[in-house]
């Protein structure tokens, strides 16, 4: 039903007499067997209105109108005879009328947030049905947790990292550089054999390759409960899924890579293996390969999803507990980091919005970086919505990145009122946001003067004062929330117009500790009962995690890793695979390449290696080896 429409539908409703409802109660006591006649109407037919054409929606609305105007007057007509009837036929009881009705006066003045729900129960419609989250509003527990879980739905078109580049550079430069990809595979699949096409099943969370194998049923997943109105799931495997996971558990005591790459060979879409690959090859530099094995992770973990399991609504838990769930949270957040080193940024929101809304225990920290992402996919009302409608044990507003990033928050909505002269004068203004936050979390400045670097004398004077003057506070839990915030937030705070906001709002700071010092008392207690744990009940999340800077170890050190009598084997097993009648795909060249990755990429089943043009050997090699040899 529109919106128009809907409204209309609500006055009239809304001016029916009030006095017909206390005298249809005593009718219906006395005549429960004779039922009330009414036109017959099908208010399913309303629905239509969004589905038909422009041109005809004008007459589709006058003949709603005038048909639910008819329905109004009959169901007037209809409830006022009855009474009448009623009322001469039993004069005795007016008094009893009187008191109904100063009854129903009553009820009319304390119901009157139910009036929506009565309307739409005269119209024989659910209130669900107009709404795009469903919520409950008889019971009120059932609606504030799902109002939560509204505010985590994902936008399954913002999921996708290509959408987002063609809004940001256009559809004619991404076509161009996935065109010229694929004229680069086509070159290179010369010489190529046996090469067969799958048709692959289609991906929310990624976009799979051509050259992706099809993925088995040995991952599945099952249904355990409904509690508190979330559907509750886990990952189940099956015996062959569950041998391929022992090897993998050997493998990994003994530091074996070679092993778990030879588990790849003939279970493509092991989870943990492709984990365990995509660490490797980031640790080498190779981000696009450790791109690619998050994203095979993630089509095979979205191919076991049980029919009843759709977390873009926000309604479904997976819990960490559960060893066979814990891949889908490390593969989301490592996506959600490789998205937003592509500058994919309301991409990685979407992302992080699913990985919280997975499990409220939140065990991958999704909450410490949701700001950052929302910030800078430019999603102010958003986040600002967020921090008001999302539960949790502790209030996420004294959370160092919430502190700081809603104060920003509120500048650029400040910036957008201006612009449209709509300010909101009920709200904090930003500059006594961000003084909130230095008071709660004062050891920031410091942080973010040595992180981003700020190198004005401006910065120098602030940091003089005793309250600015340390970068730890004495807590263990604050301090290592703040160093999560400044090595995930610092980019943000080279902006000139967000440094001003910082230093104008320091300086206030500064200003009020000296006029009244009590101040300092006031808030040192705030943070005492904010973080009451004397132990760092956030150690499980490590900084180097909301880092963007990318680690990497010395190759010498990588070689404790490598076993030769087992690599060979493993590369023999691996062309056998690759000749297999099915299994060819695009070769790739090794020039100018890591040799350690072109080594461990070599292990991939679906990785094979061009020898030259047309199968002939590469002079310019031949002639390298004769100058080595000279």
């Amino acid at each position: 039903m529109s919106a128009r429409l809907m409204k209309k539908v609500l006055n009239e409703q809304h001016h029916l007499p009030q006095h017909v409802s206390g005298e249809e109660e005593e009718e219906e006591e006395e005549n429960d067997s004779e039922p009330i006649t009414r036109s017959s109407i099908n208010p399913f037919d309303l629905l239509n209105d969004n589905d038909s054409e422009p041109e005809n929606q004008g007459d589709e609305l006058m003949s709603t109108n005038e048909r639910l105007a008819s329905y109004d007057d009959e169901e007037e007509s209809s409830s006022l005879k009855p009474t009448a009837e009623v009322s001469t036929s039993n004069p005795k009881s007016k008094k009893k009328k009187k008191k109904k009705n100063k009854d129903s006066a009553v009820a009319n003045k304390t119901g009157e947030d139910k009036e929506l729900d009565l309307i739409l129960e005269n119209l024989s419609l659910n209130v669900n049905s107009s709404a795009e989250q469903p919520v409950s509003t008889k019971d009120k527990n059932k609606s504030v947790k799902q109002q939560a879980a509204s505010i985590l739905q994902v936008d399954p078109k913002c999921l996708n990292a290509e959408n987002e580049l063609r809004r940001i550079f256009g559809s004619k430069v991404v076509k161009s550089f996935v065109s010229s990809n694929q004229v680069g595979s086509s070159r290179q699949m010369r010489g190529v054999r046996g090469r067969v096409h799958y048709n692959l099943k289609k991906s929310v969370l990624v976009t799979p390759s051509d050259s992706w194998l099809r993925c088995d049923d040995s991952l599945s997943m099952q249904f355990l409960e409904i509690k508190n109105g979330y559907n509750y799931f886990r990952y189940v495997h099956s015996p062959s899924y569950s041998q391929s996971q022992r090897a993998f558990e050997a493998a990994k005591a003994i530091n074996d890579i070679n092993g778990i790459a030879s588990i790849l060979q003939h279970h493509p879409y092991h989870i943990d293996s492709l984990l365990t690959m995509a660490e490797y090859f980031a640790v080498l530099g190779e981000q696009q390969m450790s791109a690619d094995a998050i994203a095979r992770c993630l089509y095979a973990l979205e191919c076991a999803w049980h029919p009843m399991f759709n977390p873009l609504q926000g309604n479904c838990r997976l819990k960490f507990k559960h060893d066979t769930n814990k891949p889908i949270f490390t593969a989301l957040f490592t996506h959600m980091k490789n998205l937003d080193r592509r500058g994919c940024h309301r991409s990685a929101l979407e992302v992080c919005k699913l990985l919280l809304s997975l499990d409220s225990d939140d065990p991958m920290g999704a909450i410490f970086c949701i700001d950052y992402f929302a910030l800078r996919a430019e999603e102010y009302a958003w986040l600002e919505k967020f921090s008001e409608e999302y539960k949790s044990d502790n209030s996420i507003w004294l959370f160092p990145n919430f502190s700081y990033s809603l104060a920003i928050c509120r500048f650029y909505l400040e910036r957008e009122a201006c612009k449209d002269d709509c300010m909101d004068a009920e709200k904090a203004s930003s500059s006594d946001l961000m003084k909130q936050a230095l008071m709660l979390h004062p050891s920031v400045i410091k942080k973010l003067v040595a992180k981003v670097p700020l190198k004005d004398r401006t910065w120098t004077d602030i940091l003089k004062h005793a309250f600015f003057w340390s970068d730890q506070t004495g807590i263990p839990s604050q301090d290592h929330l703040i160093n999560i915030y400044v090595e995930r937030n610092y980019l943000i705070w080279r902006l000139p117009d967000l440094q001003k906001l910082l230093s104008g709002a320091a300086k206030l700071v500064i200003e009020t500790l000296e006029s009244n010092k009590s101040e300092l008392k006031d808030w040192a207690c705030v943070r005492k009962e904010a973080f009451s744990s004397e132990k760092n009940e956030y150690g499980h999340l490590l900084v180097s995690e909301f880092s963007d800077s990318l680690s990497s170890i010395p190759r010498e050190n990588l070689q404790q890793f490598m076993g030769v009598p087992r690599m060979m084997e493993g590369m023999q097993d691996e062309n056998q695979f690759a000749n297999l009648p099915g299994n060819g795909h695009a070769p790739r060249g090794v020039a100018n390449r890591n040799a350690l990755a072109v080594l461990f990429e070599s292990m991939l089943p679906w990785v094979t290696y061009e020898d030259g043009v047309d199968g002939e050997p590469d002079d310019n090699q031949h002639d390298d080896h004769r100058q080595d040899n000279q």
